[in-house]
Formats: structure tokens, sequence, C-alpha cells
């Protein structure tokens, strides 16, 4: 798959992190396989987390082909852009064209990026999950990386006016161990257990967050922030 469009893309992108002065903090990197495809199940709090986790990505000299909404797409700006990138086009009223898509992309060997909650977390802890990760896993028979951003909702999230100034943010990604989930496996078990997971690695990556949590908009009640509190 020729990939003429990604590089000038994350030189730009690599640009705005420059200007934006975030403070990376990526974790786990050795987990990414080199070869061959895989899941990297993802939270979401930030418009910004394709672009970080797929900067994260890029030590392990893999692209991350992302599965997202077909708004993106229809974009005039964006559009050509995510297909020139091989991202995955998702319209949620005809879901089995994007599943099918992702099947054959992982089977080639290549890595999806999923957000398995399905949109932004307005309350930044993490939703219930949608089965298309573990499906896809067992289907394919890859593996799932599960995947937590934490402090890109600093920066640009869902109901809050973004920050473009130049502030130094941290920004936390971490990759955890791979997960391998088989056809006969309970779906249902599965999701639970990959939430639990993901559950467990945000805690871990919120209490090593340099920045205190208290009394902020963009962190969750459980930690003395303001957000707004989950809705389930």
């Amino acid at each position: 798959m020729a990939d003429l469009v990604y590089p000038p893309v994350i030189v730009a992108i690599k640009t705005l992190w420059k200007y934006l002065g975030l403070r990376f903090d990526f974790q786990g990197e050795e987990n990414i396989p080199r070869n061959g495809g895989a899941i990297l199940a993802i939270n979401h709090v930030s418009y910004f987390d394709f672009a970080i986790t797929g900067t994260a990505a890029l030590p392990a000299g893999r692209y991350v082909r992302f599965m997202a909404k077909k708004e993106i797409f229809n974009n005039k700006l964006a559009g050509p852009l995510m297909r020139g990138m091989h991202h995955i086009n998702v319209d949620r009223e005809n879901g089995s064209a994007s599943f099918v898509a992702a099947l054959r992309a992982l089977k080639s060997g290549e890595i999806i990026g999923i957000f398995p909650e399905g949109t932004i977390s307005t309350s930044f802890e993490i939703k219930g999950l949608k089965s298309g990760a573990v499906r896809l896993a067992m289907g394919a028979g890859v593996p799932i990386i599960p995947t937590v951003i934490w402090g890109s909702q600093r920066v640009w999230t869902k109901g809050v006016k973004r920050n473009l100034k130049r502030k130094k943010f941290p920004v936390s990604v971490s990759f955890g161990e791979p997960i391998t989930y088989v056809k006969g496996d309970d779906v249902d078990a599965a999701e639970s257990d990959l939430r639990e997971i993901l559950l467990t690695m945000l805690h871990e990556v919120q209490e090593k967050y340099p920045d205190s949590h208290v009394g902020q908009r963009w962190a969750p009640t459980r930690l003395g922030g303001t957000a707004p509190a989950p809705l389930n």
C-alpha cells in the first residue's frame, strides 16, 4: 500500500505539536508489533486523539489506519487526506462495509486504530464499549493493544472551546500488552475484560500525570475535577 500522503501529514502534525509546546510521554511502544495486523483500542477524550496516538506509534515504524466517522471523510479538506492515509470510513447506518474494510486491512497486516467508546467521553471516564474492536480481533485473528491517552482534552475536546495557545501541556499515551481473543470466545465477556484493562491503565496514567486534576474542567469528578459526571 503506497503511502504518499501520510509522510507529509506527519511533518505538518509534528510542526503543530512543536507550536503548541506539548510535552509527550509515550510508554509501552515495545508492545506494538513491528509486523502484522493489530488493533489499537483507544479511550477517547479529545479531537486530537487520532493524531497524537498516531504520532506515538511512529517509533515502532507503523502507520495507524484509523476508523473514523464518515462526516470527516465528507469534509472538503480532511476527506482527501483521510483517504490518502488509508483511514477507514465508518458509516454508522451501514456498519458492515466499514467492518469488512477493517477486516481486510487487518488481514493484510495493517494496524487499525479504534475508539471503542464510539464518541468522545465528556466525563473523561471510560464509557461502555461497543463490540466492534473485539469482533474484528476475533475475525482477523490479530491482537488488541489496549491504548490510553490522557491530557489531550486540555487542548480541544467536546463542549469546551479549543485552546491552541502555546502552553506546555503534558500529554501521555500508554500502549498495554497485547490481548488475544479468539473465535468462540464470549464477545460480551471479552468486551468487559477489555474495558477493565483500559480502566486500570487509565488510572495508572492519571496517577503519574504531573499536573494536579483538582478543580480542573479537563479532569473527572473522581479526581476532584469539574467535568460533567459520567452518564453510565
